[in-house]
């Protein structure tokens, strides 16, 4: 029996893609998502990978969830931290909802995720926190205040964290993709995309799976030495 994962936002998108790569590499993956039955329900008899249903910003219905994972699965030894929403608005026009909303899930679903697995990993001596933070944590964008400054939270959260997981046998690192050509950025009008690619250096948006491979390659055991770490993910786009 593989290691148990388990990934947050993990039926759709960049998540749908590290689950099935995990799932690839042996381990025992479980999904979680927040409201879309019917694509979870398609993910799941596509893939065969357990999905479980509940919202990170909920610290109660995170440990709810994680219990039911663990009683079907195993402990978790695997968490990414993939849930993420956006409510963008300029700065003047934004509302307290859309701030929270996006600070509730990006961020604060980091802490009632991890905070769930966090004494089991303790406990056995080891542990993968994978917080999937954003090119727009590091470098901020326009009309994003609210998720900018979630995702870089989750920077902060992650070498924080590190520091007080080392000496436990756990890793946390933080991944911060650009632009992945996931189903809601193939959406955008196709003047705006080809304005995005332009700001690309390698000349594409980069694909899911490459970000899957990133959480694969620091889920490993080769990734043992690397920990508080921030792999930029983005075509070269933003140089760190």
């Amino acid at each position: 029996m593989g290691k148990v994962a388990l990934v947050t936002g993990g039926t759709r998108g960049i998540g749908e893609a590290i689950s099935i790569k995990l799932k690839a590499n042996g381990y025992n993956v479980a999904a979680n998502y927040a409201g879309n039955d019917e694509a979870a329900n398609k993910f799941a008899a596509q893939t065969g990978i357990s999905v479980f249903k509940w919202s990170v910003a909920d610290y109660n219905d995170c440990a709810a969830g994680v219990k039911e994972v663990e009683a079907e699965l195993g402990p978790v030894e695997i968490l990414v931290n993939n849930a993420g929403i956006t409510r963008d608005s300029i700065f003047h026009k934004m509302t307290p909802e859309k701030w929270n909303a996006v600070i509730n899930t990006n961020l604060t679903g980091v802490f009632n995720m991890t905070h769930q697995v966090w004494n089991g990993m303790r406990d056995r001596n080891f542990g993968r926190v994978i917080n999937i933070s954003s090119i727009n944590g590091v470098k901020g964008q326009m009309g994003q205040t609210n998720y900018s400054a979630a995702k870089a939270g989750d920077i902060g959260f992650t070498k924080a964290l590190a520091q007080e997981g080392a000496f436990k046998g756990i890793t946390v690192n933080a991944i911060t993709p650009g632009y992945i050509a996931t189903e809601m950025v193939m959406a955008v009008d196709e003047k705006i995309r080809e304005s995005i690619i332009k700001q690309i250096p390698v000349g594409r948006l980069g694909e899911p799976e490459e970000i899957a491979a990133c959480v694969a390659f620091l889920a490993s055991d080769d990734a043992g030495f690397i920990t508080g770490s921030t792999l930029s993910a983005n075509g070269g786009q933003y140089m760190q």
